[in-house]
């Protein structure tokens, strides 16, 4: 049969079977049947989740027939006899429970494999089918859709025939009593070196450098996504967006397009009684000649189109000084307590050298802090008010405004909504702390203490002086990573969603330097974070419609939807004004929520502008293996006390005493130069060079996986031309190369002209998808217009030279 859509109707079924499961005993046949039923119902909604598609009016008239059967299925008092007597005896190792199903369930319908139709009736073992055929043959009519199923009823071998399964053991029910194929129901999958096997859905692109993505909290399900430049995006949930901005200070915002500039717009929050009072609040960088600053601001939405901000309403709240360009810190969130909490870093420059201990130990500065600020009443009186309960209230030394202090620049924190169920974990406080010359660092930011910077940089001593001072009471993080795994930690959320229960009670974070998504998981008995790094899917974990195994590697932020599904932002030309930005949405493929489970209804957004629909742009890259990793090494041991930390490979030994280096941009919009998506291997040369076998030509001095590239063609090596030459031509020869995605492609011969060898192609023009640049169109072998000096070039994404 040929693949069909599949729309939200046929989920009527779903729910009746789900009812007649809860009326049958435990572990009877009629319920193990059942459950092979239910499972039916659960395809058509798993596949119109992958794909992304709300409903299909293709299937109006079967999902009616659908309903109308089950209606009757539930009125005939014969049927559940007729089941009993359909179902072979099968020995069940315990009672399925309602809300669980297999992540291999997908066979039941031969749909494992994206490439092979898909069934409207769960594969039958043999005796099964046999026997069912000799008793409750008719029943399939309300069960399926098919019409050649039905033509078949009469010949009880080509009907079974047709329910039947390659392979035996994922026919039903024999998959329910195969221990192997029904373990590890609540885990993510994991590859052979424990890395977390995920997807990922593309939900925008074309952002310059995206900040953060926040959702009004307002019932609507929009998203705003805001841009370093100063400009903020309406989403709607269908993913389309608004063409006029919600929000446009770019005018105001301190920015350049330097890879690598800190400063910009770096957050926003919406006031929790958003509903009802249109507030927000932004947090960016403003500056006047040789002095800069940062300006958290109120606005109001307009009250004529409530998808954009009145820019008349614009109140500084208020403003810090910054002695530097970099450190900026930017994030802002509402407890939920109701107050404002603002994360500043520490002004700049490296080391914290800004008077006798650092902004960050002072706690009469609002730098290097974690600050807490009532805004509400505030239309008359003050701009805002200390909340009661602040640490230092009453302090002479300190500003009432600080909360936590001892960060040096904390680049996203999110706090935890709790776990769906018991609301364990509600209210923590999660930061990833960018790190000087050694640690990054992952903290759960408390009320009034220490974390420590600039006395210590994750677990070492920084200024051993300072650390070795009692007073410091700092706290150690519960997770820190030495800079051979990543240079930026970008921290992230605790998921809490609906749609992926396996995920419940992972943090999942990143790092903006080396592209690492990484996750922690509190073992609750111990009380310690245990570590794993998050691949993309391998094989055909991900090769449905709709999902990717890619994305590109400076990872600026991540966020959370109004439904609590988790998403992060990167690019892969981190500059303000390089639009290479893209948002995720995380997808775990080994187990999704029932169908229905997750559904929500949106209020009602009135549209005034034009809407721009969502194009997808990113592929799927098919290839074997998970990307290799190099092996992780060790946080050093803690020199003191306190909070457990994740289990690590061996430590690395520490020098005597810190060295000190340059500082380096540390965060978001900045980093190295490059795109690219995740990185792979590259592959040795092939000794037999085969038809449209490709090399790239690099000058001395340059790292591999950039250069000009020559192709082997009618025997010989050649240049390519870059007429038409693009970044699509440009991945085809950078996955021949071993290579996951092209950073660059290169014209003009910027990386040399290969004068030596003839030009054998001019005009090629690549899908992205094709195997070798033969396969693209092109003007033909040794047909051209151009000379030398237009030879082309690549340049690949490739491991980090410090990993």
């Amino acid at each position: 049969m040929e693949r069909k859509p599949c729309g939200p109707k046929p989920l009527s079924y779903h729910f009746m079977v789900s009812h007649l499961l809860a009326s049958l005993p435990a572990g009877s046949t009629e319920m193990r049947w059942l459950w092979g039923a239910r499972a039916l119902a659960l395809r058509c909604s798993d596949l119109m989740h992958l794909t992304g598609h709300p409903g299909s009016t293709a299937l109006s008239s079967v999902s009616s027939s659908v309903k109308r059967g089950a209606d009757q299925f539930m009125q005939t008092v014969e049927c559940p006899a007729c089941v009993r007597r359909c179902t072979p005896g099968v020995q069940q190792p315990g009672p399925l429970p309602s809300e669980e199903c297999s992540p291999y369930a997908a066979h039941l319908y031969d749909a494992e494999d994206p490439s092979t139709p898909l069934r409207t009736v769960p594969g039958l073992c043999e005796d099964y089918c046999l026997d069912m055929w000799q008793t409750c043959r008719g029943l399939f009519r309300h069960l399926s859709p098919d019409r050649e199923l039905w033509a078949l009823e009469g010949n009880r071998a080509k009907f079974c025939r047709y329910l039947s399964l390659d392979d035996a053991d994922y026919c039903f029910p024999r998959l329910l009593v195969n221990k192997n194929l029904n373990s590890n129901l609540g885990r993510v999958v994991a590859d052979a070196k424990g890395c977390l096997q995920l997807c990922l859905e593309e939900v925008a692109n074309g952002l310059r450098n995206p900040v953060a993505m926040v959702h009004a909290r307002d019932g609507t399900h929009r998203f705003f996504v805001a841009e370093q430049v100063g400009l903020v995006w309406a989403y709607l949930p269908d993913r389309s967006r608004l063409d006029k901005p919600f929000l446009n200070v770019s005018r105001a915002v301190l920015t350049s397009p330097w890879e690598g500039d800190e400063r910009g717009f770096l957050g926003l929050a919406f006031h929790p009684g958003f509903r009802h009072n249109g507030k927000l609040y932004v947090y960016y960088s403003v500056g006047s000649g040789f002095d800069e600053w940062i300006r958290i601001s109120e606005f109001r939405v307009s009250a004529d189109d409530m998808n954009t901000v009145d820019h008349g309403s614009e109140r500084i709240i208020l403003e810090i000084e910054e002695p530097a360009s970099n450190h900026n810190g930017g994030q802002l969130l509402f407890g939920d307590d109701g107050y404002l909490y603002i994360f500043t870093g520490d002004g700049g420059m490296a080391g914290d050298p800004f008077g006798k201990f650092g902004n960050a130990q002072n706690k009469s500065a609002l730098l290097g802090k974690v600050l807490r600020i009532d805004v509400d009443h505030n239309e008359r009186g003050p701009l805002y008010r200390i909340p009661r309960d602040n640490p230092f209230v009453g302090d002479p030394a300190a500003r009432p405004e600080v909360y936590a202090l001892g960060v040096r620049n904390m680049w996203r924190c999110s706090f935890d909504r709790g776990d769906p169920a018991t609301g364990a974990g509600r209210g923590r406080l999660f930061c990833g702390d960018v790190g000087q010359n050694k640690f990054e660092e992952v903290d759960l930011v408390e009320r009034g203490r220490n974390y420590g910077w600039r006395a210590r940089e994750g677990y070492e001593c920084y200024d051993r002086k300072l650390c070795a001072n009692a007073s410091l009471d700092d706290v150690l993080p519960i997770f820190a990573y030495p800079h051979k795994l990543g240079k930026s930690v970008t921290g992230g959320y605790v998921y809490r969603g609906c749609e992926y229960p396996n995920l419940n009670g992972l943090y999942i974070f990143g790092d903006f330097m080396s592209g690492r998504l990484m996750s922690l998981r509190e073992n609750l008995e111990t009380g310690q974070w245990q570590y794993s790094e998050i691949c993309m899917g391998r094989g055909q974990t991900c090769a449905f419609p709709g999902l990717i195994n890619n994305y590109y590697p400076h990872i600026i932020s991540f966020a959370e939807d109004e439904a609590g599904e988790l998403y992060f932002m990167s690019t892969g030309v981190p500059s303000a004004t390089a639009a290479r930005g893209v948002v995720y949405k995380v997808i775990d493929p080994s187990r999704r929520a029932p169908p229905g489970k997750c559904r929500i209804q949106p209020a009602q957004v009135k549209v005034r502008s034009h809407l721009i629909r969502f194009v997808p742009k990113e592929k799927f890259i098919r290839r074997a293996e998970s990307t290799p990793r190099p092996p992780a090494r060790a946080p050093t041991q803690a020199p003191r006390r306190r909070r457990p930390t994740a289990a690590a490979p061996a430590p690395t030994p520490r020098p005597a005493r810190p060295t000190p280096r340059p500082a380096r941009p540390t965060r978001r919009p900045g980093g190295r130069r490059g795109g690219g998506r995740r990185r792979g291997r590259p592959g040795t040369a092939d000794p037999a060079p085969h038809e449209g076998a490709v090399r790239l030509v690099r000058p001395a001095g340059l790292s591999p996986g950039r250069g000009r590239v020559e192709v082997f063609a009618g025997g010989r090596w050649g240049t390519v031309c870059d007429d038409a030459w693009d970044t699509k031509a440009a991945a085809v020869v950078c996955r021949q190369l071993g290579f996951a995605h092209a950073a660059r492609a290169t014209k003009r011969a910027e990386f040399g002209e290969g004068r030596a060898l003839p030009i054998l192609l001019d005009d090629v023009r690549c899908a992205g998808s094709e195997r070798n640049l033969l396969e693209c169109t092109h003007a033909g072998v040794g047909t051209h217009n151009c000379g030398h000096q237009e030879d082309a070039g690549v340049v690949c994404s490739h491991q980090d030279p410090d990993l």
